[in-house]
């Protein structure tokens, strides 16, 4: 069929199958918008995972939430790990418009994903995802990261499944996490999803002008009036090191340019 711009337009690829039902998925936020303001929105995130693991029954082997994206590791049992997804996503993007008082997408609309085949790449995906927050400079040690799943493998897990990764290291329980410990913190160039992340100084530059001028999140700048947000985004673009890139990715100007009105 051909667009109105005259270029056929051709179907999505099919995502691939696992034949284990393990996958690697990472959601992120449109334009690299924070999808976290506070803790209080990560907590909100993680009693959603909870509250459909329960409905859907799937399987939850490692998370991290970083600022812009998130990351799982999941097997999908009855449904379908698209429906699984869309559930978390659309649940958290509900509360999160109405919370921040926002219209319009939040994530990107296609989340990323690789199927996960053998036990040698699960460890390698769910050592990527834990050191997601060393490898993005925002901690130097995996373990005083609080929101990701590294810390329910060391002690008391709360909402994630680890039998299944431990008794790969071993059927002893104690050996089991020292090794896991042990490959958790090991050197690496994992490049799992190919994706580099979007922390940045810019983004830390940015967000430190945007507080100093009365302005708390993305969120609130979106919902300035035109005028009063442009002045905002003059003044932060003086900031050293910023481009315009920099700001259309950090404050996502290409979402609701005008007040969302009920």
């Amino acid at each position: 069929m051909i667009g109105v711009i005259g270029v056929i337009d051709m179907p999505r690829q099919a995502r691939e199958k696992s034949s284990t039902g393990i996958y690697h998925i990472m959601l992120r936020g449109i334009n690299r918008q924070k999808i976290f303001e506070e803790d209080k929105d990560r907590q909100k995130f993680m009693e959603t995972i909870l509250q459909y693991k329960t409905i859907s029954n799937y399987k939850l082997y490692g998370y991290c939430l970083m600022d812009n994206h998130v990351h799982l590791l999941i097997r999908e049992t009855n449904e379908a790990i698209s429906k699984v997804i869309k559930r978390i996503s659309s649940s958290y993007v509900y509360w999160y418009n109405q919370k921040y008082d926002r219209c319009g997408h939040l994530f990107q609309e296609r989340y990323k994903s690789e199927v996960v085949e053998t036990k040698a790449y699960f460890l390698t995906a769910l050592r990527y995802i834990h050191q997601n927050p060393v490898k993005a400079r925002m901690i130097k040690d995996i373990e005083t990261y609080f929101w990701s799943s590294y810390n329910d493998y060391i002690d008391h897990p709360v909402i994630t499944d680890i039998d299944f990764a431990l008794e790969i290291f071993s059927i002893d329980r104690q050996i089991a996490i020292e090794l896991f410990k042990k490959h958790s913190k090991e050197n690496n160039r994992d490049q799992c999803l190919d994706y580099k992340e979007s922390i940045n100084t810019s983004d830390d530059e940015i967000m430190k002008c945007l507080n100093q001028l009365g302005i708390r999140t993305v969120s609130e700048l979106q919902r300035l009036e035109k005028e009063h947000r442009n002045n905002i985004i003059r003044k932060i673009k003086n900031v050293k090191g910023c481009t315009i890139t920099d700001l259309t990715g950090t404050i996502n100007l290409s979402l609701c340019p005008y007040p969302c009105v009920p």
